[in-house]
């Protein structure tokens, strides 16, 4: 059976595929979303952390550009605002258990049809005389239903499968990817044909390490829950004969490469407690007081490692098109050796508009580096093409990126600043079909909550 989409298919439904389907939608082009599990956000089902450090400046101006309905998902389910944590400042933190149902309901509204449980296990392309490039016809799912689309992103991730967790990381996690339940995630570019790269860890191995886990807030003491809901944000001082060293060679997340979060039990409110950490081993942790029941809600065997990622990175350019195809796209960490769910939504916004431009015959828009999502979308594309930029993972929200955002003076939490950065640049609402967005800036949903100016939380010590 050929179902044909006629518009963008999106393959993936994480941040990054969500955010493609938004802008293709907004640009008026149909799209048609295909996950593979039961539920859309992947990752972001316990991730959370929103607006920390250069991801604020980041978020604003994909609001003024137009996304403000798509970053209202995270800020209208914020469990705690302004917070700051080491190393970060003014983070939001939305709530896990309940951002999943909002981003559905943004997806009706915005028109698109979602296919859960549907996996996608081949891809047909053709080369046509008048093109000098390939041409995605379709994908095929497991079930053998072949899905034909005028252009394609592949927002797949670079997690998993259980082989490559088994290989090189501590065996299968059991994580929220759910690959024995749902089949393993199939990159949709390796599938056409094209080019996939692995990037690597300060150890030199393949791939690195999910850089967090999430325990059960009800399995903890009540004074640690009382002080992650009052505060967001706790710290615990780890007995030195328990520390762990070699996991910070190969986290994904080198924005926490600091002392503070090797010395201490780092923990953020995301619904359940937030473990700043790849992995601890349950017997040690159980002995760290406040922790003596302490389970793991994600990974469930978070006492002994985490889900690897990085493992499937496309080639691409700086419109999100992959190497080799007319109307084949990528975003999130298939586009580069990125992390966080602000850099998946920012690349999955330029892929989805630029593959709904493909199908209108527009040119594609290629950001300029005057603005913070045009400069990192540069920096990661080409950070692919190279064995160190393989060994990097960049983020808004520090290392060596954070660091080269403030160098360029791109880092700031003026809005005003950014809207105007953003107008400069004739880019105004151009997610949105250049729709004025003025006054739409910070918008949090029905909940209203207070942004920046809001008196800081800072991190509670214990012991």
């Amino acid at each position: 059976m050929i179902r044909s989409a006629e518009g963008v298919v999106v393959v993936g439904a994480g941040w990054a595929g969500i955010a493609a389907c938004f802008a293709a939608s907004n640009a008026g082009i149909p799209a048609i979303l295909l996950e593979r599990t039961d539920r859309c956000l992947g990752t972001g089902l316990v991730g959370g952390i929103m607006r920390n450090n250069g991801r604020f400046t980041a978020t604003e101006e994909a609001v003024a550009m137009g996304a403000g309905r798509l970053f209202a998902v995270a800020d209208s389910s914020a469990r705690h605002v302004g917070v700051d944590f080491p190393g970060h400042k003014h983070a939001s933190l939305y709530d896990t258990t309940k951002v999943e149902a909002l981003a559905r309901r943004l997806l009706e509204e915005v028109g698109v049809k979602v296919m859960y449980e549907t996996r996608v296990v081949n891809v047909l392309t053709e080369h046509r005389p008048t093109h000098a490039q390939r041409i995605v016809r379709s994908v095929v799912t497991e079930r053998g239903e072949e899905i034909a689309g005028a252009a394609f992103v592949d927002a797949t991730g670079s997690a998993g499968p259980q082989r490559n967790c088994q290989k090189y990381g501590r065996g299968c996690a059991m994580c929220v990817l759910r690959c024995a339940s749902f089949g393993p995630r199939i990159g949709i570019v390796g599938k056409a044909g094209g080019l996939e790269v692995v990037a690597t860890n300060s150890l030199g191995t393949k791939g690195s390490m999910s850089g967090s886990c999430k325990l059960l807030k009800g399995s903890l003491d009540p004074w640690v829950r009382q002080a992650l809901d009052e505060t967001g944000v706790v710290l615990v001082p780890i007995p030195s004969r328990f520390k762990l060293r070699e996991e910070k060679l190969i986290k994904a997340c080198q924005q926490y490469d600091l002392p503070e979060y090797y010395d201490n039990m780092v923990l953020l409110d995301t619904g359940e407690a937030k473990l700043m950490m790849s992995y601890f081993p349950l017997p040690k942790l159980r002995q760290i007081p406040g922790f003596e029941n302490a389970t793991y809600a994600d990974p469930y065997a978070g006492g002994r490692g985490n889900s690897v990622r990085h493992m499937s990175i496309a080639f691409r350019d700086h419109a999100m098109r992959v190497d080799g195809f007319e109307n084949l796209f990528c975003c999130g960490e298939k586009s580069g050796p990125l992390v966080g769910h602000t850099e998946g939504i920012v690349t999955g916004l330029l892929a989805g508009y630029n593959a709904a431009s493909y199908i209108l015959g527009r040119k594609p828009l290629v950001l300029p580096t005057s603005i913070a999502i045009g400069d990192f979308v540069r920096v990661t594309g080409d950070a692919s093409r190279s064995e160190e930029g393989l060994r990097q993972r960049f983020t808004f929200s520090g290392s060596i990126y954070f660091e080269r955002m403030k160098t360029l003076g791109l880092y700031t939490v003026d809005i005003k600043a950014i809207r105007r950065r953003v107008e400069e640049a004739g880019l105004m609402g151009v997610f949105t079909g250049g729709e004025d967005v003025e006054g739409k800036s910070g918008y949090y949903g029905e909940n209203k909550v207070n942004r920046i100016g809001v008196p800081r939380r800072g991190s509670k010590i214990i012991g």
